[in-house]
């Protein structure tokens, strides 16, 4: 986020209220003058609903592939769409660490799965439940 910050800071820093004007980007200006307020393309605020959490290592590991992706994928379209190199390099360096992220997580999401032992793992939460996978469902059948 810092990197990002910086860079709609530096892009930003030197502009006009002419140019502000013209760019589209007086509606933001009124509310935030040229301060980093993190918002999505569409312009919805960021908010703490970004981070997702359910306390299941399975389902969590999953939500940071996820996320690393989504964060990959929005680095290649600014890249597709600006050309300053001043944007560009710090943005490709930005997209690398996704891909990083990637990886070691998806070697955690291996290690977890391959220390669970059972032929269904995901029917239980790894972090709570420790009864094995065939006695794992206690529901009643009516």
């Amino acid at each position: 986020m810092e990197m990002v910050s910086t860079i709609v800071h530096q892009l930003t820093r030197d502009l006009t209220p002419e140019e502000i004007e013209k760019s589209g980007f007086a509606t933001y200006y009124v509310d935030h003058t040229l301060g980093i307020w993190p918002t999505a393309a569409a312009g919805i605020p960021f908010n703490a609903c970004e981070f997702q959490v359910k306390g299941d290592p399975i389902t969590d590991l999953t939500e940071d592939l996820a996320a690393e992706q989504k964060a990959r994928s929005t680095y290649d379209n600014i890249l597709r769409l600006v050309k300053d190199p001043e944007v560009c390099e710090p943005i490709r360096f930005l997209r690398q660490r996704e891909l990083v992220h990637f990886q070691r997580f998806g070697e955690a999401l291996r290690r977890v799965q391959d220390d669970l032992n059972f032929k269904n793992f995901y029917a239980f939460n790894p972090g709570f439940d420790v009864k094995t996978a065939s006695n794992s469902c206690q529901c009643k059948k009516s």
